[in-house]
């Protein structure tokens, strides 16, 4: 007999011999342990386990109560104190993943059976489940009749095939029904990849695209599609996503048709059609497959855009996707560029994966965070050039500006108010806005076209007063950002960018590295000559000459920690690098 005050410990699975316990204990009841936060019932001294389970975001796992113990009561407390942390974290509704003989241990705790499979059952209490989001369908459908049609998609993102298929459904259906996957589990993010499909599908009046949930294709329902992977489990997983989508989503729709695109490459999703054919017409929902939409002898697909994506290439990752999903991927690429400058290590006085360079003040999990939060005003900047292309506008540079400052806000707030990437969010912001326009226009990123419009909305802007880089343009003449800008970026183009590209056939891996050294020797780095004068800034860029004429991986080391003892940070040229690499992904 077990003490009815055992104890109810937290187990951090980061430690080994905890993660190892824990994998025993749950080895014995036929469970694999997950990525949980874990908690465990003790008894004795020697800190035995004999019962335990897990919590990952509102979902109770791993559950698992020792032979002897089953007579005890000590189920229904760990599930109850499993409740009350997951009420903690905010969490309005608890959900259970488990075996159906478990069934009537959460039936006596208010749980209720919303999905099952031969081997598992999903479970849930709580406000704000199953069905609340039927009733907001229910809304949806509004006074729609029956008889209509379905389509879950991840759309990551919102490809030409995507379209196809939407479309080819669309002819066939009195109302369709697109719902977004809304994990965020992918390159693209649920808001993102939801207005992407909303804006690809605007045109087509018997479309209705809808919000997603935990209910349809999630971690919850099916989280071996998130790692694609076919495993002993994905049948269960699938089984159970039908089931919800068959009982609850289908219903609340009047959908009595889904339709899928064929699958002739990805095994688990090939899996996955299966099924529904196998299961959703005993459900009375018929399943249609639709024929891939086949470009230039291949499948078009999203994972072969998003390699063109990984390889920099907007031209061949646009030719795969709508005109409405092209802002997103420049602004995409635009993130990208920044991760880049990022990750480049070692460089000299600045960020990187090594060290802080010179900085007190930020580190490479901060800039990241500044990224971030950068990032969708990259998309906003890019649907507004793209917007006012459509409309045959020039864009405004007072809306410009205004995007700008809420990205720099949001920034700030993102890193407590450290200054992480101003410089770079105004010269990619503005080459992001340029480089929509261009595509939405023309198709295509003409270099002088996208020159002379970066030249003519930069050329509305005045100087900002009382900046670093604005102090040292009055004190010293030199070239500042928004000369830069006033230019068109005209060394990025002229030598930088045919730089980068020799350095990339000369040696891929050092090409970043001096592209680097190359505009610190050329730039007048407003923020070198703000911390050190314009005498050593002048130093700095002929000891940038000198590395990148007889370039070291422990020359960029030595210059490192030499500029850190000299309190040098050469960020306008990090900033360049950044844009350099932009403008390579976009025209290459």
């Amino acid at each position: 007999m077990y003490d009815s005050n055992f104890e109810i410990c937290d187990m951090p699975l980061s430690l080994k011999s905890n993660r190892t316990k824990v994998e025993r204990f749950l080895a014995d009841s036929g469970l694999r342990l997950e990525d949980v936060d874990y908690y465990a019932a003790v008894t004795d001294d020697n800190g035995n386990i004999v019962a335990g389970g897990g919590l990952q975001g509102n979902v109770i796992k791993c559950i698992a109560v020792g032979e002897a113990a089953r007579a005890t009561g000590l189920s229904n407390r760990l599930i109850s104190h499993l409740i009350g942390m997951a009420t903690q974290q905010g969490a309005e509704t608890v959900k259970v993943y488990t075996k159906p003989d478990n069934s009537a241990i959460f039936k006596s705790m208010g749980f209720q059976i919303i999905a099952q499979a031969p081997q598992a059952i999903l479970m849930e209490n709580g406000v704000k489940g199953i069905g609340t989001y039927a009733n907001y369908l229910r809304r949806m459908r509004g006074d729609r009749p029956g008889g209509a049609s379905a389509i879950v998609m991840n759309a990551n993102p919102f490809t030409l095939g995507h379209r196809y298929l939407v479309h080819q459904a669309a002819q066939e259906a009195s109302t369709l029904y697109v719902i977004a996957v809304r994990e965020d589990r992918s390159t693209f993010n649920y808001q993102e990849r939801l207005a992407m499909i909303q804006a690809g599908c605007k045109d087509l009046d018997n479309v209705v695209v809808v919000e997603g949930s935990d209910y349809a294709i999630s971690e919850l329902t099916f989280p071996t599609y998130f790692l694609k992977q076919v495993t002993d489990a994905t049948d269960t997983h699938i089984t159970l996503d039908l089931d919800l989508f068959a009982k609850h989503i289908a219903p609340a729709l009047g959908v009595t048709t889904r339709y899928v695109g064929s699958e002739p490459t990805d095994e688990l999703t090939a899996r996955y059609n299966a099924l529904m054919q196998e299961q959703l017409p005993a459900h009375g929902i018929e399943v249609k497959t639709i024929e891939r939409l086949v470009l230039d002898g291949q499948p078009v697909s999203a994972s072969r855009m998003r390699q063109w994506l990984a390889d920099g290439s907007l031209s061949q990752a646009a030719a795969l996707v709508p005109q409405t999903t092209e802002p997103y991927l420049i602004a995409h690429l635009a993130v990208d560029a920044l991760r880049a400058e990022l990750e480049t290590t070692p460089k000299p006085g600045l960020v990187d994966r090594h060290d802080n360079g010179s900085h007190q003040d930020m580190d490479l999990a901060l800039m990241g965070k500044s990224i971030d939060a950068l990032q969708p005003y990259f998309t906003q900047l890019a649907l507004y050039g793209h917007a006012c292309a459509e409309k045959y506008e020039l864009p405004d540079a007072s809306t410009v500006r205004n995007i700008g400052l809420q990205a720099e806000q949001s920034m700030l707030s993102a890193t407590g108010g450290v200054n992480t990437h101003r410089g770079a969010l105004f010269s990619i912001g503005l080459s992001v806005m340029a480089t929509a326009w261009c595509m939405t226009r023309d198709g295509l990123v003409n270099t002088k076209q996208l020159r002379d419009l970066i030249m003519q909305v930069s050329g509305q802007f005045t100087p900002t007063a009382g900046t670093h880089g604005n102090t040292a343009v009055n004190a010293h003449r030199v070239t500042g950002a928004l000369d830069l800008a006033k230019a068109g970026y005209h060394q990025v183009f002229a030598e930088w960018l045919p730089a980068y590209r020799r350095f990339v056939t000369e040696d891929t891996p050092t090409a970043r590295h001096r592209l680097l050294l190359l505009i610190m020797s050329q730039l007048d780095d407003t923020n070198v000559i703000h911390r050190v004068g314009y005498e050593q800034a002048q130093q700095v860029k002929g000891e940038a000459a000198s590395l990148l004429a007889d370039y070291s991986t422990a020359g960029m080391e030595a210059m490192n920690r030499d500029y850190i003892a000299r309190n040098i940070s050469p960020g306008g040229s990090a900033d360049m690098v950044a844009l350099t690499l932009f403008i390579h992904s976009i025209l290459n």
